[in-house]
Formats: structure tokens, sequence, C-alpha cells
């Protein structure tokens, strides 16, 4: 119980002073992760190297591709190619639209991509969006946000799915055969919470364009082909090596693969990304390559992100490492509750340490040994319960979740607002996941 408290503590310490006292949230991230570990009785020299880990592994893993998406950002925008990119679309789907349409875009990116990856990718273009159809960014990213947890956790092949379908020995057909339409519904819950809770925050997405500059920009701007070219291709190629990497290998394992592999890697997709991006500009100076020019304002811009995200993953795994998941594990598993069972664990343990895959994986062990007893060792009970879990696996994402800092500070939201937004969204979410997961177990188990 002590562990959940310090938990509690240290969460209600990062809310206060980044809030109340404007302490940096770098700051508040690091301190928090000290107090947690020494609270918590972990060795001394285990906290320091769960802190450098887990900085440096975040930053390892997201932090070029930030760097790469907010160079491309740059790019876009300064040329005017978002500007002429958003017309289009906006011609295409409607000013009223916006919304569902990122909510739908999130949804098919994180299918095949990484939900922070998809989130940097589609940034520059979701605020242009929002800034030409005058509406909050707070009410365009949480729907961009929250569609791409939905498929992320619901929709095989991501990792996690497929990772708790293997460990229950779920039949992957079946899994992805329930969990699209389930997927499909939650996505109209998105939709809900971003135009009714999240429309009432109003965020610009760029407060310093003015309508001439942005006339413009539009002016100079290439065609809407070529500046959505930067953001399609990564996907694309993203997309390919998750085909590729697929168990059954439909690209097999000759060079042609590797190649895919390769340049499928979000590091990589995004580099050929920013090459793409280089050819926006009319005319090119090479003065746009510099540290002053707009390669290095996309760094700059980069950077704060950057530190953030890399505090918020050395928070997480202080407490991945303190055990506070196998406890919490543990905890629950004398419940008797159904398929609630498995989506509590899993609440439980992603409100914890902060990775829906780790939360996904972690219960699937947990929950496999219990099949039997909870009535759901069935072909349909099996899937169920693999959806349950990913349902679980989108509760509270916050401090300690490094997709949060990129959602808060890729989108101007202070931590309040994020609290508000994104942690009461994801965990209502998930809820309402479950609940058509529980009825559909009511009508076929």
């Amino acid at each position: 119980m002590m562990i959940v408290v310090l938990l509690l503590v240290s969460i209600l310490f990062i809310v206060i002073s980044t809030t109340r006292f404007n302490l940096h949230a770098f700051l508040a991230l690091i301190v928090a992760a000290l107090f947690f570990g020494i609270c918590s009785g972990m060795p001394l020299k285990e906290i320091v190297r769960s802190v450098e880990q887990g900085f440096g592994e975040t930053i390892g893993k997201i932090g070029i591709v930030i760097i790469a998406g907010a160079i491309i950002g740059a790019f876009l925008d300064k040329s005017g190619g978002a500007y002429a990119l958003a017309e289009r679309i906006l011609k295409t789907i409607g000013r009223k639209n916006v919304t569902p349409a990122m909510a739908l875009i999130g949804y098919i990116v994180s299918i095949p991509v990484f939900a922070d990856s998809g989130f940097v990718i589609l940034s520059p273009l979701n605020k242009t969006l929002t800034k030409c159809a005058g509406l909050s960014l707070a009410t365009t990213a949480i729907a961009l946000c929250l569609g791409l947890m939905v498929s992320h956790t619901l929709v095989p092949p991501t990792p996690g799915p497929i990772a708790a379908a293997g460990i229950l020995e779920a039949d992957l057909g079946w899994v992805i055969l329930i969990g699209i339409p389930v997927s499909i519904l939650t996505l109209f819950f998105c939709w809900f919470w971003a135009a009714k809770v999240a429309g009432r925050v109003r965020i610009d997405p760029n407060p310093e364009l003015t309508e001439e500059e942005f006339t413009g920009r539009l002016k100079a701007a290439p065609s809407a082909l070529h500046a959505f070219l930067p953001i399609l291709v990564p996907i694309v190629l993203i997309i390919l090596k998750s085909v590729a990497d697929y168990p059954t290998h439909p690209m097999g394992r000759n060079g042609f693969y590797q190649a895919v592999s390769f340049v499928g890697t979000p590091l990589v997709a995004l580099l050929i990304g920013i090459c793409i991006a280089v050819t926006l500009p009319r005319p090119f100076d090479r003065s746009m390559l510099s540290s002053s020019g707009w390669v290095g304002e996309g760094m700059l811009a980069a950077a704060m992100i950057m530190m953030i995200t890399g505090a918020g993953g050395a928070f997480g795994r202080v407490l991945q490492n303190s055990g506070i998941a196998d406890v919490i594990g543990k905890g629950l598993s004398s419940l008797s509750m159904g398929l609630w069972l498995p989506f509590l664990a899993a609440a439980a343990i992603r409100a914890a340490q902060g990775s829906s895959t780790v939360a996904i994986i972690t219960t699937a062990s947990i929950v496999a040994p219990m099949l039997a007893s909870m009535g759901l060792d069935s072909s349909l009970g099996r899937a169920l319960s693999v959806l349950a879990i990913g349902a679980g696996s989108m509760v509270a994402s916050h401090a300690n979740d490094s997709f949060f800092w990129v959602v808060t500070q890729m989108s101007g939201m202070d931590v309040k607002t994020g609290y508000k937004l994104m942690t009461t969204g994801t965990t209502c979410m998930g809820i309402f996941a479950c609940l058509i997961i529980w009825i559909t177990g009511w009508i076929v188990l």
C-alpha cells in the first residue's frame, strides 16, 4: 500500500510544483523520480542507474524523431507548404470536420506507427489545419492523441496486442475481428471528448502568425502534393517495415527485407522526410540549413520537448524498476471480476509505470493462468481478455508517460491542462472501451 501512496504523492508533487509554483517540468520530474526511489527503499545506486537509463533510452528512442519532426515542421511552416496542404484538405473535408478527421487520421496512422512518432509527424499539419479552421489546438491535439492511442492498444499489428495474444494463446484473427469494431466505436468517444471537453480550452495553434503573414506564405507555397510528401513518405516507409516484420514475413528475409526494415525505422524514415522537406522552399537558400536558419530553429524548438520527455522516461523507469507493477498485479489477482479484472490490472499497472506496452505484457502474464477460473478459457474469451487488457492500457496517461509530454509540449498545454484533458480523457476512453468489450462478452460468452 505504501508504494502506491508514494506514487500518488509523487504525481501530486509534479502537478502542484509545475502549476502553482512554476517549477520547470524537467526538474519536477527528476526530483519526483529521486523522491520515489529513495522513499520506496530502492538502493541508491539503482535509483541513479534507473534515472540515467530511463532518460537515455527515452531520448535514444524518440530524441532524433522529435528533432527530425521539428525540422520538417519548420520547413513546412516557413515555406508555406503546410498552409497549402491545409487549404486543400479543408476544401475537401470542410472546416467543421477537422476534429473527427484528426481522430481518424491518428487511428489509421497508429496501427503501423508508434503513437509518439505519429504525433510528432502529424503535429505540423494538425497545427496548420487547426489555425485555418479557427479551432483551439486543444481540440484537435486531443483528437489526434486519443485516435493514436485507440489503435495502438486495440488493433494488431501493434506490438502490445500481438504480445498479449501470444501470451494468452488467443487467436489473432478473433482479436482483430472483435478489436476493429470495438476500436471504431471507441473512436466516436474520442471525437466527443475532443469536441465537447477539450474544445472548452482555448490554445492558439500559432499566436504569432497574422492574417497578412498567412496570406504571404500561401502565395509562395509549393503545391499541396509536394508539401504532403515529407509527411506521407515517412509514414509509408514505417508501414512497409511493419508489414515486412509481420511474423509470416511476407517480404521474405532477403536483402530487400533488410533494406525495407532499415529505411522503415522512424529515425531513418524521418531523416528521409527532412531530405524531401528541404526541396519545399522556393527559392532555396543554403543558410536555411545552418544553426541560425530553419534547421536551427527546428532544433531549438525540439530541445525543450526532448529534455522534458527524457525526464518523463526517467521517472517512468524508476517506477518500473521499483517493482510497483508486480505489487499491483498480485494485489488484484485475487479478485474475481470477469473481463473487468484484466482491465483493472492493466489500468493500474499503466498508471503506475507509464508504458502501455509494458502494462499489456505484464498483465497478460499475470492473467494467463487465471483464465479458466474466470470463465474465459475459450477462443472468444481469450480474445476478449486481450482487448480488455488493451483497454486498460489506455488509462491515465500522465507524467510518467513520455507520450504525455510529447503531446502537451508540442501542443502548448501546461501540466494541469494535460491532466484535465489527456489523463482524464484516456481514463474515460479506456472505461468506455472496456464497457463495449464487457457487453460483447455478455452476449457471446
